[in-house]
């Protein structure tokens, strides 16, 4: 697999001392200055114009982390290749990619989506639930700082909350799940975040499912593609959020249950109605073109093993 180099980088404006590019994960090589408003999200549809993703270790617990099969199935060559078909392809949809060095120990930590949320102004250090991801949130973030984004807030104390339990559904309004991962003193504390920068929540309570070691987020559900169009699994879905979805005139592209297991339902969108999906899910696939969605697939069989799609391997710097 060839070496994934960073295009386009923010200078470093904090001061990580003269060890800092070995700390925070990555090789200085390829940084070049741009604008300091190439930041910024309040939507999960439009154009994807920077995005930040994470190469995979080959040093982790994949197997604590609950990889499926790992570690004798787990096949590291392909999960490597994998993912850089998946980078390239988002390149070759116009985004601009910030590639991020693996991080030693952490198998999740490819999962960049999750550890913290990007708002208007910068980004929000999460504080995770699950034991082999507690490190993850101040690693990803020290990431972003040192590309320029600033840190707009930070869970602390008991609070949890997870990445995946969120998404826009205006740009004023954010939806909230309430999980195992995510828990009612990370609500409050994410709500006086938002309310700073005028942000609304909603939050949707999720089914107890399979329990707290099955990760049932909010996108686990629910994958805004366009203002008007949502790919969402029912049968898991809270009423409140098809509701909500209704009364604001989304329509709905549905998961079949044969598909749901192959993350049929994560679903990312890079501009309004054109989108990046997991191959292997031809139903939901067809389901989308009929809707007037442009659909890119990748291989996605060996990342599908850490229970994580498209949505999941991407945390949106800039999107407008």
């Amino acid at each position: 697999m060839r070496r994934l180099q960073r295009i386009q980088r923010l200078p470093v404006f904090a001061d990580f001392g003269e060890n800092a590019t070995e700390r925070i994960g990555f090789s200085p090589s390829s940084q070049q200055d741009v604008s300091m408003s190439n930041f910024g999200v309040c939507s999960s549809v439009a154009t994807l114009k920077r995005v930040a993703v994470r190469r995979p270790t080959r040093d982790a617990d994949y197997a604590g982390a609950h990889w499926l099969g790992a570690p004798e199935e787990l096949d590291l060559d392909a999960l490597e290749r994998d993912h850089a078909v998946f980078v390239e392809l988002l390149e070759s949809l116009g985004c601009q990619v910030d590639v991020l060095e693996p991080v030693a120990g952490l198998a999740d930590a490819i999962f960049v989506y999750d550890p913290a949320f990007t708002t208007p102004g910068g980004v929000i250090q999460l504080r995770g639930a699950k034991e082999a991801r507690k490190k993850e949130p101040a690693v990803l973030v020290g990431d972003l700082n040192a590309l320029g984004i600033p840190t707009v807030g930070v869970l602390t104390g008991d609070a949890t909350a997870d990445g995946g339990d969120m998404c826009w559904l205006d740009d004023k309004t954010v939806a909230l799940g309430r999980t195992y991962r995510t828990n009612a003193e990370g609500e409050r504390q994410l709500r006086e975040i938002f309310a700073t920068e005028g942000i609304d929540v909603l939050t949707f309570h999720m089914p107890h499912a399979l329990g707290p070691e099955y990760c049932l987020h909010l996108m686990s559900v629910i994958s805004p593609i366009r203002d008007d169009l949502a790919v969402v699994y029912e049968r898991e879905a809270p009423v409140t959020l098809l509701q909500e979805l209704a009364a604001r005139g989304i329509k709905t592209v549905s998961v079949p249950d044969e598909e749901y297991m192959s993350l049929a339902c994560n679903v990312l969108a890079v501009k309004p109605g054109v989108v990046v999906m997991p191959d292997g899910n031809p139903i939901t696939r067809q389901r989308m073109v009929d809707a007037g969605v442009e659909v890119h697939t990748y291989p996605a069989s060996t990342i599908n093993r850490g229970e994580g799609g498209p949505t999941c391997l991407t945390r949106p710097l800039w999107r407008e």
